[in-house]
């Protein structure tokens, strides 16, 4: 990931006007989640088991407090797990990134370890921060996570005292080894994670979201984190159009895209009119 790319995580995101970030479900700031927790890619699943695709944010929160579903010892453990999940993944289907997500999660379960990091890294500035240097770090290598620690310090602006940058950057490898892209325990090793066409989908509409279009959503920093080049990454795409995720017309080197399968008219129409205010 070119130092370019990594920036328009944040330029993009900070390029939309605030109503229409807030909308798709994407956060900015100072802090995150990964000061304290991984993308708990387990503590999600079995919320999303537990309640129904239409859940209201305070189905989640019944789920998790009262039900204890994710099988936490004391309360003080079930507020805080909801608290940094509701952080990293929105749990508001008001939330269209979330409710995306919450759709494409029933597709096929290889898909979900992608698609909640891609969601992750829209709603959490410290994951953020940690991806150029992993996606940076070519396949069968080892992972050195003091380019992590550098780029969290220049991201935050070297406000992290020494025992929360370390503690996010155990955070953040730990995220990235679940999403598929590190493995090994101490020792991180860094692997080629396979794309499929619901994360190929969901990279292509946060870069959609950020105001990306044709060609380019396949040189997104979004796309980048799938580890495929933009041939196989089209293919993909092409595969999603036959599953309904998305509209795709293609003329020699053109490529038109559209959400309408997934999005629904009030948020299309939200979405435009939100832009034309803006413009």
């Amino acid at each position: 990931m070119s130092i370019a790319a990594y920036l328009n995580f944040e330029l993009g995101i900070a390029s939309l006007p605030p109503n229409l970030a807030a909308f798709w479900g994407f956060r900015s700031g100072a802090g995150g989640a990964h000061s304290s927790r991984t993308i708990m890619l387990e503590e999600l699943s079995m919320l999303l088991d537990a309640v129904a695709e239409d859940a209201s944010r305070q189905d989640y929160a019944r789920a998790a407090l009262a039900d204890n579903c994710l099988a936490k010892r004391t309360a003080a453990n079930r507020r805080i797990s909801l608290q940094r999940l509701t952080e990293l993944y929105g749990l508001d289907r008001r939330l269209v990134l979330f409710r995306v997500l919450r759709e494409l999660w029933a597709w096929n379960e290889t898909s979900r370890p992608l698609l909640a990091l891609l969601l992750a890294l829209a709603r959490d500035p410290l994951l953020r921060a940690s991806a150029r240097s992993v996606v940076d770090t070519p396949a069968g290598h080892e992972f050195g996570r003091q380019a992590m620690k550098n780029d969290l310090l220049d991201a935050t602006h070297e406000r992290l005292n020494k025992a929360t940058l370390d503690a996010t950057v155990r955070n953040a490898c730990s995220s990235w080894t679940q999403s598929g892209h590190l493995r090994g325990r101490g020792r991180k090793i860094r692997q080629r994670v396979a794309a499929t066409p619901a994360a190929v989908a969901y990279a292509l509409l946060l870069g959609f979201a950020v105001g990306h279009g044709g060609r380019a959503l396949f040189g997104t920093p979004w796309a980048e984190v799938l580890d495929a080049p933009a041939n196989e990454l089209i293919d993909l795409a092409i595969h999603a159009k036959t599953l309904g995720l998305l509209d795709l017309k293609q003329s020699g080197n053109l490529l038109e895209l559209s959400f309408a399968r997934i999005l629904t008219d009030r948020e299309q129409e939200f979405v435009r009119g939100a832009h034309r205010k803006a413009g």
